[in-house]
């Protein structure tokens, strides 16, 4: 049974911290102002960060208000994202900030992280609280993971 004070918890993080202080100032700027930024037609690593920003509030709202085609819906919206990375790390257009040495880390990172998206929309699909609620704890500890390993603080 899911607990209530790990879901308004969940809510509350969200709500304070969001997934924006993840992004540089010079990459809050650029979404405030509706602009991609400089790095966003270069870097679709950037691209697909700012598309997790706003995929992670819906999702996170979806969980918290019990609204199971919102999560599946906004996990959709990831689909080929991941592609458009994988191929710019292909192309040397990915470029980490840090551990750039460890790019085979980050690609296995990130396959695992879209693996996990996919359970998440298959939990919402099936209208499986408890599984949505664990599935986002856990895609966000390895958004902070992946942060920690390749992004320069």
């Amino acid at each position: 049974m899911i607990r209530w004070k790990t879901i308004c918890a969940l809510g509350a993080v969200w709500f304070v911290f969001g997934m924006t202080p993840m992004l540089s100032a010079d990459e809050q700027h650029s979404r405030q102002h509706g602009k991609e930024g400089a790095d966003a037609g270069v870097n679709p690593l950037i691209e697909e960060m700012v598309k997790l920003d706003a995929v992670f509030r819906e999702v996170v709202s979806g969980v918290v208000l019990d609204d199971a085609d919102r999560v599946r819906k906004a996990v959709e919206s990831m689909h080929g994202a991941m592609e458009k990375t994988h191929e710019g790390v292909h192309h040397g257009t990915v470029k980490l900030p840090k551990n750039a040495g460890r790019i085979e880390d980050f690609v296995r990172q990130d396959r695992q992280f879209h693996a996990g998206l996919e359970s998440l929309a298959e939990a919402a699909g099936k209208h499986d609280r408890d599984a949505m609620l664990r599935l986002t704890k856990k895609l966000l500890d390895e958004c902070v993971q992946c942060h920690r390993d390749f992004r320069n603080r």
